[in-house]
């Protein structure tokens, strides 16, 4: 199965995103989505599986957003919340796979049988950081991701 794993929009959903989403089974958005158009745009590519981050909290049209997701991706027990600073107080016994954004620096870290994944920022550009997003093959056996930039 093919999963897109996006976070921190802000509102911006680059085309670029858009393109590099086309053909996933599955959305992942990691949060700080910025306005619901993002997440209407998203639902037309794939199934969407979303949560708020800090700059949706006051936001009317992310009330109904959970703060954090516990999910199964093909077999594979998946954590998603958008600050990784609160993983600790939510990771339940075998999780295999932590989405987190809010950071807006890419990261794919294994940590022991676990994988930590950060999409980093797929909307404006924050200091001299990546516009990227991730593409992530869930298979029984195996978790392969990539990081995709967006822009040169």
């Amino acid at each position: 199965m093919k999963v897109g794993v996006i976070s921190d929009t802000h509102g911006l959903l680059r085309p670029e995103a858009v393109a590099a989403l086309q053909g996933c089974e599955r959305i992942i958005h990691a949060g700080d989505i910025g306005n619901a158009a993002v997440l209407e745009q998203l639902r037309a590519i794939a199934p969407l599986d979303v949560v708020r981050g800090n700059n949706d909290q006051d936001a009317q049209w992310a009330n109904g957003i959970p703060d954090s997701l516990q999910l199964d991706l093909e077999g594979w027990p998946a954590l998603l919340v958008h600050d990784i600073a609160d993983v600790p107080g939510l990771l339940a016994a075998g999780t295999r796979l932590v989405i987190t954004g809010h950071s807006h620096k890419p990261c794919i870290e294994w940590r022991g049988d676990c994988l930590y994944l950060n999409p980093g920022s797929a909307g404006r550009r924050r200091f001299q950081l990546p516009v990227t997003l991730a593409l992530l093959e869930v298979q029984a056996s195996a978790l392969e991701p990539r990081l995709v930039p967006l822009l040169e």
